[in-house]
């Protein structure tokens, strides 16, 4: 994992926040948040070392893994604040006590993201072992809006989006999935270009939640 973790370490990109190794100065709850991001990321990835399917969407955001450290996850699944969805913070990890990265006086009980609440409560409530899956991003860090700050997203460039390949690979080389899904076209387009021919499903956003969740379904489905 280390070799992983150096892959993540490395980019630098101006406009893009790197939870795993920065400081979000202005939202923060500590100095420490980033290491408390990385070691989430790395607990979250050592409970699914034989997980068979790899999820990736296009960029990590602001609502999610900017403050979970953990792609498609946000704060108060690990605050164990979506209950009422049927997600418990152990459905993430186990091994270790989750932790809010984020200031209380920027968002009270933690940021919450709507994509992140729909991939984890579809997969729960069809009765699937979410230790099976790995949520990623073609595109792995955090990009925003310079003119909007930290708590905003923007849509990478298909220059930065190249940099989250050997990444991509690094994750392969960790875990040998059965099958890799894109979620949405932007990551269809980037593994096309790593040569991976993965089937795609909607993106949840934007009104695509029925959608994503007969897709991804059908798709499970079809290895089981």
């Amino acid at each position: 994992m280390d070799s992983f973790f150096r892959k993540l370490k490395t980019v630098k990109l101006d406009n893009v926040f790197n939870p795993w190794f920065r400081r979000d100065r202005e939202n923060d709850i500590n100095s420490n948040s980033y290491s408390i991001r990385r070691l989430q990321l790395e607990q979250y990835l050592s409970e699914r070392k034989k997980a068979r399917y790899l999820l990736i969407a296009e960029a990590l955001g602001y609502q999610g893994g900017h403050f979970s450290g953990i792609p498609m996850t946000s704060e108060r699944i690990l605050l164990g604040l979506m209950t009422h969805k049927s997600i418990t913070p152990h459905h993430v990890f186990s091994g270790m006590k989750p932790q809010r990265t984020s200031k209380p006086s920027v968002k009270k009980d933690g940021f919450s993201e709507p994509t992140a609440t729909i991939v984890w409560e579809c997969l729960i409530t069809s009765g699937f072992d979410p230790k099976n899956f790995v949520f990623w991003n073609a595109f792995p860090w955090h990009p925003y809006n310079p003119e909007k700050g930290m708590l905003s997203n923007r849509t990478p460039s298909d220059i930065e989006m190249e940099k989250g390949n050997e990444v991509i690979h690094e994750l392969l080389h960790l875990i040998n999935f059965s099958k890799i899904i894109a979620v949405g076209n932007k990551a269809k387009v980037q593994l096309e270009k790593l040569g991976i021919d993965a089937p795609t499903v909607r993106h949840p956003a934007n009104g695509g939640a029925g959608k994503f969740r007969d897709q991804i379904i059908k798709e499970i489905k079809k290895r089981q």
